[in-house]
């Protein structure tokens, strides 16, 4: 049986290697991955931008490097122009016996009164050493929109993969080989998991991609590899129903598609949601799936926690096939 599965699977992996729809499904989380780590700031970044005179005051500009974001410009003139643009950005110039803060008016007042507490503290020669107050870090190195980017992406990564299952079943179908299953040596349990064996592979293989791309090469491996796999599940039967439900590919790639409410459905539920409410999003193996990789991600899950969490979404994707088991037989009849 191993060796039948086996061959289903390479042979998939052989005809998918010459589809452009295959190389898409596998190079976009990458790609998305790299897109992740280049809009995402960091966890020191600052959104406060100043404007200074270029070589005015050097020792102000490396004390306000140290809090914001500084752009120096040869003159008063290119400081003013620099601050009418559309983005927010006060500048600070010298005038009289000391300094003034030119903003454009639209700002939000923040970032005025950050300029304003920076020009005070500088003025009043107070450095870092000086502060009476006691820094304490929980070991947080990443920022939170980057955690909860790739969150979306892993969960992401189990559509494709489904349909990329999908697309190997309605190839069979449109070569009118689906029923030949019946009269060959293949058992369905067989076919079924050779077929999906494709899937469940790109769907590893890119998870574990994007969370080395991103920089999560601290995260327990053993703890991610347990959720990926429970996720790989899920993108087996996702696969298996679309494709045998579709009768092409772009019925196939809009079934898919809806499946995008609930899973977006039960991410907003998890962050927006307040947790005595949560229990109206726990039939979603979405929901668990959300949740576990986020604990990952964070460093925060234990092992009997991502048990459970594994345990909820295969129980749920079990009872989804059980309940659609006899359909199933029938479509591959």
């Amino acid at each position: 049986m191993l060796k039948k599965i086996f061959n289903i699977f390479a042979r998939d992996l052989k005809v998918n290697s010459r589809e452009f729809i295959t190389i898409y499904i596998i190079a976009i989380p990458l790609i998305m991955a790299v897109g992740i780590n280049l809009i995402s700031p960091g966890i020191n970044d600052t959104t406060v931008n100043l404007a200074l005179v270029k070589g005015e005051s050097p020792e102000q500009a490396d004390y306000f490097n140290d809090f914001a974001h500084v752009e120096l410009f040869d003159d008063p003139q290119g400081v003013e122009d620099r601050v009418m643009a559309r983005d927010d950005l006060v500048g600070v110039l010298p005038g009289g016996d000391g300094y003034f803060i030119l903003a454009q008016g639209n700002e939000p007042g923040y970032i005025v009164e950050y300029a304003k507490l920076l020009n005070v503290l500088y003025e009043s020669d107070v450095q870092l050493e000086d502060a009476r107050s006691e820094i304490i870090e929980f070991g947080r190195t990443v920022s939170p929109l980057k955690k909860r980017l790739v969150d979306m992406l892993l969960l992401l990564i189990s559509m494709l993969a489904g349909m990329l299952i999908s697309m190997n079943i309605l190839e069979e179908k449109m070569d009118k080989t689906v029923s030949a299953i019946n009269v060959t040596p293949t058992s369905r349990s067989a076919f079924i998991l050779g077929k999906g064996f494709t899937g469940m592979f790109v769907a590893m293989v890119s998870s574990v991609a994007c969370i080395l791309i991103t920089g999560f090469y601290d995260v327990n491996m053993g703890q991610a590899a347990l959720v990926i796999f429970s996720t790989t599940i899920l993108s087996l039967i996702i696969g298996f129903l679309q494709g045998l439900n579709s009768n092409d590919v772009m019925e196939a790639a809009g079934s898919v598609k809806l499946l995008f409410l609930p899973l977006g459905g039960s991410i907003a539920g998890y962050e927006f949601v307040a947790e005595k409410w949560q229990i109206f999003f726990w039939w979603s193996p979405f929901y668990w799936a959300y949740r576990a990789i986020d604990s990952i991600l964070s460093k925060s899950g234990t092992w009997p926690q991502l048990l459970l969490y594994t345990g909820i979404i295969l129980a749920i994707c079990g009872f989804v096939y059980a309940l659609l088991a006899p359909r199933i037989a029938r479509k591959l009849q």
